[in-house]
């Protein structure tokens, strides 16, 4: 059975829908031929008139005369008619089709890239606006590259873009990017600040926002600035579906020219009114001149100066207001006509001012600094001259203002600013004429109108507290009778009651025969001051207090500490048992801990030994520590087992001793079968050492004491042998800050195996060689099977 052919988009094509679609792609097909066509006789039409202009005929002879010069040339009539307009042209574009017309022929090429950029051209400069020349760029010039989309943006002298045209976006797409505001960075941006422009392989690397990135997010694209003349008008941005690998040196001139192209366009684009931002206004030269004649700064107006191919070479000065003065002293009259360069030949120097008013006649982006050294204006300025400069573009004019700053006016004014934040206010009293100058803070001071005339030095007791009549006397005999500087401290009682604490500072200025003429001074508010030392005063002596109290009660909890626990403990009498026991206090007193220890023999003829530690440092904790000790011996008498005796001491611990906690480890030693019964509540295991071999007990559960009102501890049973030693310790022994436990652990098994001798000795050893950094109180206790 025969299967209808597919048509487009799988549509069979004897179907009615697979019909029309064809239709309409033969259709499309002759369309662009005959805009091919129409585009290719417009490029023929216009060699035959440069051959009407140069050869003097009419059009019949031009057209056999153009006819019979392709034929010598063995091209066809289209590749030829481009050689004669570039011929004529000697333009940028003439220059990249001859070199794309040369590649081509090598090539063998039937439809060189330089009859696609007339084609482009010729349809741009018949276009009607900047939109149907996206349509021809794309269709004539960038398609045939691979292109599928093409953006032209308008530079706006704020900074922003607006989308002039483009052509392979949807008019959703297109819409949505309509404007671009100052500032956000996207491809037509960075392609903007970029002498060369911008090609990415990939979007999607670059990570930019850009139009019709959701359709082609790994594309490559190209964004080239649209200028002319010196200055960039906007950006041509294209879009290719794929990445885009390294173009050859011919695209990117092609690019360039199609750029150059859309400046021409963009030179008279304007942007269309919309109601959500202010209309732009491009004044003339004309009204520029005025603008800066009506400016109280210093002001130039400049215009940009081409050479005969239309490139920028320098700016001139058109002119300058009245405001102006030049660094060099010249008159305005031989500034006004002078190219900018040659008048100021250092702006192009180390502050590279000129390459900033270039850049913004390039993009219209305003530019201005402050505080800038004018030697890069002029060499004869010197290097402390300073000024606030404003660049701006104003249609096809420049606006070149500096604020010369007055160091004189910028010193007095940091003096005021100082005087100001200093509470400072000055004087000065002429004792020859009377007069006596206040500034301003010093009427602050005072707490008078700036009205009320000035008080005289000699009248200062009668605006002081009575108390300090002394020192004032002695500060005025100072001044006036020895006619030496001085200074004093004082209590001034303003008329508003306010009394404040003042420093006054005053020196004689006497004339050639040793006279008295004038006296300078100063009076600073100290109030602050003043109370801040007293608040300090009363903060030592509390502090002072503080101290001696804290000082009491640790020297009152190491002697509780001392009293109950002894460094060591008077030897247990057991047969074929050995019992040590060490304690090491903390080295200093204010860390008295609560560190405790015990071995007892029991009425039971068992042996209780034990080791705890009471959370915290201080006298709190030496009570508790004498609380669970004292608590742990008179519960052991009842004959119950370590964990029901922990059991009793976490309720203890939690109901009895204010809200502390604490860790322990207990165990019953049953001299007769040599078994060891223990538990612990938080604490380390004990260690055994058998022979050459020192190794922690298996770990029994049990919560910390004090943590629940009650808790349930679980018990293990060791049996000992002869020469065993079984060692229970706090964490004073092995803590350090940057070690963790398990290192530490590890340090002291190695440590309790290799000592050799007595138990004492080995107790000893263990302190010495004990690797702990907290200085923490410490307590062992140790037995040896006989």
């Amino acid at each position: 059975m025969r299967r209808p052919s597919a048509g487009p988009a799988g549509v069979a094509a004897d179907s009615p829908v697979g019909r029309l679609a064809a239709t309409v792609d033969r259709l499309s097909r002759e369309v662009r031929a005959a805009q091919a066509e129409a585009e290719g006789r417009a490029l023929i039409e216009l060699a035959k008139g440069i051959l009407v202009e140069r050869l003097g005929c009419g059009p019949a002879q031009a057209a056999r005369q153009l006819a019979e010069l392709t034929e010598q040339a063995g091209t066809n009539p289209l590749e030829f008619a481009v050689e004669v307009i570039n011929q004529a042209a000697r333009d940028r574009m003439s220059e990249v089709t001859d070199a794309f017309l040369t590649a081509t022929r090598a090539a063998g090429e039937a439809d060189p890239a330089a009859v696609r950029l007339r084609a482009a051209e010729s349809g741009a400069l018949a276009a009607d606006d900047t939109q149907a020349v996206a349509e021809s760029l794309l269709e004539q010039a960038l398609r045939p590259l691979g292109a599928v989309a093409v953006a032209i943006w308008a530079a706006g002298a704020d900074g922003s873009l607006t989308l002039a045209g483009s052509s392979g976006f949807s008019p959703a797409e297109a819409a949505r990017w309509y404007y671009v505001p100052p500032d956000v960075a996207t491809v037509a941006r960075y392609g903007l600040a970029e002498r060369d422009g911008l090609w990415i392989e990939s979007l999607s690397e670059r990570g930019l926002p850009s139009v019709g990135r959701h359709h082609h997010p790994d594309g490559g694209r190209a964004a080239v600035p649209a200028g002319t003349g010196g200055r960039v008008y906007g950006v041509l941005e294209i879009v290719w579906p794929t990445p885009l690998p390294q173009q050859p040196p011919q695209i990117v001139r092609q690019v360039e020219a199609l750029a150059e192209l859309c400046a021409h366009t963009l030179e008279t684009f304007t942007v269309p009114d919309d109601p959500s931002r202010p209309p732009r206004v491009l004044p003339d030269a004309a009204e520029l001149m005025d603008l800066a004649d009506g400016l109280y700064d210093p002001a130039l107006v400049l215009v940009p100066h081409l050479d005969e191919s239309g490139n920028l070479l320098d700016f001139r000065i058109q002119h300058v207001n009245s405001r102006f003065l030049d660094p060099a002293g010249r008159p305005r009259g031989m500034v006004s006509g002078a190219l900018l360069l040659e008048a100021y030949p250092m702006a192009a120097g180390e502050s590279e001012l000129f390459q900033r008013i270039e850049r913004v006649y390039a993009t219209g982006e305003p530019f201005r600094a402050r505080r800038m050294h004018l030697t890069a204006l002029v060499d004869q300025v010197p290097l402390s001259a300073m000024a606030d400069i404003s660049v701006s573009r104003h249609g096809a004019g420049i606006l070149f203002i500096w604020r010369i700053e007055d160091e004189t006016a910028r010193l007095a004014s940091l003096l005021q600013h100082a005087q100001r934040l200093g509470r400072i206010g000055g004087f000065e009293e002429n004792l020859l004429t009377g007069e006596i100058t206040w500034n301003g803070q010093l009427f602050d001071l005072y707490g008078r109108p700036e009205t009320s005339p000035p008080v005289p030095l000699e009248d200062l007791p009668a605006y002081a507290h009575p108390d300090d009549a002394v020192a004032i006397g002695r500060f005025l005999r100072t001044v006036l009778h020895h006619r030496r500087p001085a200074s004093a401290a004082f209590r001034l009682q303003r008329p508003d009651g306010v009394t404040r604490h003042i420093r006054v500072v005053a020196e004689p200025v006497l004339d050639t025969d040793d006279r008295l003429l004038t006296i300078r001074g100063a009076y600073q508010d100290i109030s602050s001051q003043h109370w801040t030392e007293v608040a300090l005063a009363a903060t030592r002596d509390q502090l002072a207090h503080t101290e001696q109290h804290a000082s009491e009660r640790d020297r009152l909890a190491l002697q509780l500490q001392r009293a109950i626990m002894p460094p060591t403990q008077a030897p247990l009498q057991i047969p074929d048992l050995d019992v040590a026991v060490r304690y090491r206090p903390a080295e200093a007193e204010q860390l008295v801990g609560g560190d405790w220890y015990d071995a007892v023999v029991l009425p039971s003829r068992l042996v209780l030994l034990c080791v705890g530690d009471v959370a915290g440092h201080g006298i709190e904790a030496a009570t508790s520590m004498v609380v669970l000790r004292n608590a742990l011996r008179g519960l052991a008498v009842t004959g119950a087992g370590p964990g029901q005796l922990l059991s009793w001491l976490n309720i203890v611990t939690h109901h009895l001793t204010g809200g502390v906690t604490a860790t322990a480890v207990c165990g019953l030693y049953d001299p007769a079968t040599r078994t060891l019964r223990w538990a612990r509540a938080g604490h380390l295991p004990p260690v055994l050492v058998r022979g050459s071999e020192a190794a922690p007990l298996p770990v029994v559960r049990g919560l910390l004491l004090g943590a629940v009102p009650e808790a349930q501890y679980e018990e293990s049973e060791v049996q000992l042998a002869a020469e065993d030693n079984l060692l229970m310790y706090t964490d004073g022994l092995i803590e350090r800050r940057d070690r963790s436990v398990e290192e530490s652990l590890t340090h002291l098994l190695t440590t309790a195996a290799t000592v050799p001798g007595s138990l004492d000795q080995r107790l000893d050893r263990l302190l010495t060689y004990s690797r702990s950094d907290t200085d923490d109180d410490t307590c062992i206790v140790g037995i040896r099977v006989g």
